[in-house]
């Protein structure tokens, strides 16, 4: 199939589309490169051998989107253009609606008006908000604690809609929380434009003395050490989970957990990076983030029986393969 990977020049949509070409598959990416490199599109056809199509546009825009569908004969969407960072949302809440609801409205008046009848969407384990853990796909959403989730949760709901409304029409929305790593090679990882939003580009990016220490927010949280608790996933585990998903897409409204099933608190990553790469990395403690919920990780078991997906990689995998990255690369 030939995909259109929105965001695909960014952490997460680089390393899908390493995966869907690995599988086959042909990709065109669609990314403004607001917080992505160009560079990264490079790298992924020297990982694969393989070449990709890339447009140079904002999904906002519904124009710029049409042009793509009808340039292009796309087979389905995998969806991951959009603003995500937490704290950043609370401080810019219409920014956020906007782009990540206008993006996805956008991307589905395409598919419909098109004849494209396959949508992979990236949401968030955000949209649980504070829901008990482990989060299941059962469960009712709650409020999220701030405007990216709301964004997540409402766009999920306008893509049911839309399937409901478009009989054959067929969506996955994907939840889940914080991807780490890089990929194997170390050419292609997570290297945000400007100060990261992320902890592990942060802990990587202080072990490599470009900032002097790392900012932990809050060690009050009810937790093993005070500090919040996420569900790790190695990002190419995620990708891997992004084309299980697409292959396996029926008509209808499908969701699936990713993720380990296990949480891992703010200090028990920072001592596995340290551990298993042997370098140091200062921190300081200071007073919590707009946003943020104390404890976050999901149950991917629906995954593994009806995709027969896993995460594969561990804790110590992420951290060496993030070091690996960001100690060779400086283009920063």
């Amino acid at each position: 199939m030939k995909i259109l990977v929105t965001g695909g020049a960014g952490y997460i949509g680089s390393h899908t589309c390493v995966a869907l070409l690995e599988a086959g598959h042909e990709v065109v990416v669609a990314d403004n490169l607001s917080n992505s490199k160009i560079g990264s599109l490079d790298r992924i056809r020297q990982i694969t051998k393989r070449d990709i199509d890339f447009v140079q546009i904002d999904v906002t825009e519904q124009a710029a989107v049409n042009a793509v569908f009808g340039c292009h004969k796309i087979d389905g969407v995998i969806h991951f253009a959009g603003f995500k960072a937490v704290g950043e949302s609370v401080l810019k809440p219409l920014d956020y609606y906007f782009n990540n609801l206008a993006s996805t409205m956008a991307l589905a008046r395409a598919c419909l008006f098109f004849g494209v009848d396959k949508f992979v969407f990236s949401s968030s384990a955000t949209v649980y908000g504070e829901n008990k853990v482990p989060f299941v796909e059962t469960m009712d959403l709650l409020p999220a604690s701030n405007p990216y989730g709301e964004t997540k949760a409402i766009s999920e709901r306008i893509l049911m809609d839309v399937a409901k409304a478009a009989p054959g029409f067929a969506v996955t929305l994907l939840r889940y929380f914080n991807p780490v790593g890089a990929h194997e090679s170390g050419l292609l990882g997570e290297s945000p434009n400007g100060i990261p939003n992320n902890l592990m580009p942060f802990i990587t990016q202080v072990a490599k003395g470009k900032f002097e220490k790392l900012m932990i927010f809050g060690d009050d949280y009810p937790t093993v050490d005070g500090t919040g608790v996420r569900d790790y996933i190695h990002v190419a585990d995620l990708a891997e989970g992004h084309v299980a998903a697409l292959d396996k897409l029926t008509p209808g409204i499908h969701i699936y957990n990713l993720g380990t099933g296990r949480g891992t608190s703010v200090l028990q990553l920072i001592d596995a990076f340290e551990e298993a790469n042997g370098i140091r990395v200062p921190y300081e403690i200071t007073g919590r983030r707009a946003g943020d919920i104390a404890i976050c990780y999901a149950d991917a078991a629906k995954a593994e029986a009806e995709l027969g997906w896993t995460a594969k990689r561990g804790i110590v995998d992420m951290c060496r393969d993030s070091w690996r990255f960001e100690s060779n690369n400086d283009e920063r």
